[in-house]
């Protein structure tokens, strides 16, 4: 697919715009910008310095005092304006999404599902999230404590390519609803959904500072975002997570950290083979298998296993692999040549060793430079790449389990416990074996979306997965400092009044704690 063949929404005088758009303290080198279709340079962007993100932040910190003082209604109104303004303006995010990504556009619908319901579901809790708490006292009827919550400040947002929309703003919205600004360095592969979700938020009543974009390189404009704000959002590798930890702790500044995962898929014996092989297929090689909450691990109870794998082969060589600005395909590029040797070099790798490919294993550099073909295999072992580092691609093992214990067992062993997958006919046994597997979310009968979608609860990694969650009322209250308010309405807490003999305050005080362990109320 060549540049004469990109949509008109996404040419080089609209994406000159974006970039030009991105403000500098001065002339600054460029970074080009890629389609993975093709290979081609659609743009550049400017490499944002140390001091275009301090200059950012300092606006921003200027710009959030004022939109903290708006009642929150007013911002929820904006971010209502902006849910309806993604849904209108969908066209043009799903064209500059696949153009920047290479992924497939039903993969790319997706992002604005999330971005919309995200939205809605923050700009109708945000008052409920804000309102002050009443909580006990020390003393029954003599202490009112309240719990209040204020912004934090400026929230610097680092935020990967595998998903430019959705990790662009998804986290950014409760972050500005609960009256913080945010300073948003998307990756340099895919900063132009980035700085159109910027302009949407903008047309919908957000101020230009309180909502910034930096451009430019993880290690220079990435880790200025990270010393610069008062707390910090990062969705990436393990491995850079732990360094934009140790610069936050450094500063003491609070984190959350969405970070890899070796995810498993368990299919017990009784699960539903048509719809276990469904969402295999849809856990395994959606975006090209570049999903933090992807699977790459599936373990079968041996009494399915043959009719499984038979399926999960015959359904994987269906797809349709190649590019395309329209819903046909069902698998798009790799994000670009880092990510395609990664995938090949643990393939190869894991033949060498001994293990089968039965669909898949090839690059396709007749459809696009960074295409490889969804690929099974089985005999993963221990020794093998692919067995415990996160390969990010379309590559999945799947091996056979004597019982859903031994399943259990396998999906543990990991260092990461980011997403898992249990599918089975009885709900009962389904929680059970889902309750036992060390990763922040889990679901029954489906790969991703039920836990993902479900933005009520939080969603976030164990172990080496990250720290912190996204979502619900702790993805909200993250971005909030709580403040305790307690007012002594009579008498005081550790203090006897003047006439009370010490000995006799003591002896009260003694009772009434004994008292108040036996009345709930107080408890």
């Amino acid at each position: 697919m060549t540049l004469s063949e990109l949509p008109a929404r996404a040419d080089s005088a609209a994406l000159s715009r974006l970039a030009a758009s991105v403000p500098t303290e001065g002339d600054r080198e460029e970074i080009p910008v890629e389609a993975p279709y093709s290979g081609d340079t659609i743009q550049t962007i400017p490499a944002s310095t140390d001091a275009d993100v301090s200059a950012a932040v300092e606006r921003a910190r200027e710009a959030q005092k004022l939109w903290a003082d708006r009642p929150i209604s007013e911002r929820a109104e904006a971010v209502l304006r902006f849910h309806d303004l993604v849904l209108d303006e969908r066209t043009e995010l799903l064209d500059v999404a696949q153009l920047e990504s290479g992924k497939a556009r039903l993969d790319a619908f997706e992002e604005v599902l999330d971005v919309a319901t995200t939205a809605r579901h923050y700009a109708y809790r945000a008052a409920d999230y804000l309102a002050p708490e009443r909580r006990k006292g020390a003393l029954p009827l003599m202490t009112d404590t309240r719990v209040y919550r204020h912004p934090i400040g400026v929230v610097g947002i680092v935020s990967p390519w595998n998903y430019p929309l959705t990790l662009s703003v998804s986290d950014a919205l409760p972050a500005l609803l609960a009256g913080n600004a945010v300073v948003l360095k998307p990756a340099e592969e895919t900063p132009f959904s980035a700085l159109l979700l910027r302009d949407l938020l903008r047309e919908a009543g957000v101020p230009d500072d309180v909502f910034q974009v930096v451009t430019g390189r993880g290690g220079e404009a990435g880790a200025a975002v990270v010393e610069e704000s008062d707390f910090v959002c990062f969705t990436g590798g393990t491995e850079t997570g732990r360094t934009v930890a140790e610069r936050a702790g450094a500063n003491l500044t609070d984190c959350s950290l969405e970070l890899g995962g070796k995810n498993p898929m368990v299919v017990l014996g009784d699960a539903d083979l048509e719809k276990a092989v469904s969402g295999a297929v849809q856990g395994c090689f959606t975006n090209a298998g570049q999903l933090c909450i992807s699977f790459e691990r599936v373990y079968v109870e041996r009494g399915v296993y043959d009719e499984f794998l038979d399926r999960f082969v015959r359904r994987t060589r269906g797809l349709d692999v190649g590019p395309g600005y329209d819903y046909g395909p069902d698998v798009g590029s790799l994000v670009g040549p880092d990510q395609l040797e990664t995938v090949e070099r643990h393939v190869e790798d894991a033949v060498s060793k001994g293990a089968d490919v039965l669909t898949g294993g090839r690059a396709r550099p007749d459809l696009g430079p960074y295409f490889f073909e969804p690929t099974i295999l089985t005999g993963a072992r221990e020794g093998m790449k692919l067995a415990r580092e996160e390969t990010f691609g379309p590559v999945v093992s799947v091996e056979p389990v004597e019982s859903a214990r031994e399943a259990i067992r396998l999906a543990n062993d990991s260092a990461y416990g980011l997403n898992a997958s249990v599918w089975t006919e009885d709900g009962e046994r389904g929680r059970e074996v889902a309750r036992q597997i060390e990763c922040g979310t889990v679901n029954i009968n489906d790969a991703y979306a039920a836990a993902w979608a479900s933005v009520d609860a939080p969603m976030g990694g164990m172990k080496d997965s990250g720290l912190g969650r996204r979502h619900g009322r702790e993805g909200f209250l993250k971005y909030t400092e709580s403040q305790t308010v307690a007012e002594q309405r009579a008498g005081a807490v550790t203090e006897p009044p003047d006439w009370v003999p010490e000995g006799w305050y003591a002896e009260a005080m003694t009772l009434l704690l004994r008292a108040m362990k036996r009345l709930p109320g107080v408890r």
